[in-house]
């Protein structure tokens, strides 16, 4: 009687079989390969907008950067070394006015006025990138072989060295100066807010903590 007994199939081990195969389908597999796809056209994307933005950025350098060291700095009132104390203060005032702009920008709640805070950044992102293209603009060449005539001509960075050989100091000590009047300015408006919001009778640290 025992030995005429048939076996019993594993039904249950086929459905799941049958449910790992529908899972892991062709359609999965053509999902990946889209989005491997997109990624890719999307770096490639990154990629060439960095390129061409480094260099445009590099034939400004060139071609603007001598222009305003050879024309516009020494018809400056003070000549160069105020030329290049205006220069400096033009990272940090214009980090402030973009990261003080970006900071207002609320696209849900005001769609309109975030537009407009979002393009007066536009004018901090300017002053940083003219502050970029002086300063790049007065790099001269790493080896000494290559100060030729080119590199001394007016705007180029070697006569930028002879007219003015301390410019780098005068603008990294503007940039200086800017930056602690800009950051202990903002430290006391942070701090006076603490202290309106925090009321009578109450520290600021009580109204920060609550």
């Amino acid at each position: 009687m025992g030995g005429s007994a048939r076996p019993r199939r594993r039904r249950a081990a086929g459905a799941a079989l049958g449910y790992e195969h529908v899972r892991r389908g062709p359609s999965a597999g053509q999902h990946d390969e889209k989005a491997s796809r997109g990624g890719t056209w999307f770096g490639c994307l990154v990629m060439v907008i960095v390129t061409a933005a480094i260099v445009g950025f590099a034939l400004t350098v060139m071609t603007w950067g001598a222009d305003l060291w050879g024309r516009t700095a020494p018809a400056a009132p003070g000549g160069g070394y105020a030329f290049a104390a205006f220069v400096g203060t033009l990272l940090p005032a214009g980090l402030a006015v973009a990261v003080m702009s970006l900071g207002r920008v609320t696209w849900k709640a005001s769609p309109l006025r975030s537009v407009g805070w979002a393009v007066a950044s536009l004018s901090g992102a300017a002053a940083v990138f003219v502050w970029a293209v002086v300063v790049f603009a007065g790099f001269r060449p790493k080896h000494r072989r290559d100060w030729d005539g080119g590199c001394y001509a007016r705007g180029n960075p070697c006569w930028i060295h002879v007219e003015y050989p301390w410019f780098w100091a005068v603008g990294l000590l503007s940039t200086v100066l800017v930056s602690t009047v800009l950051i202990t300015t903002a430290m006391k408006i942070m701090r006076a807010r603490e202290v309106a919001k925090a009321g009578p009778g109450e520290s600021p640290a009580d109204a920060t903590a609550g």
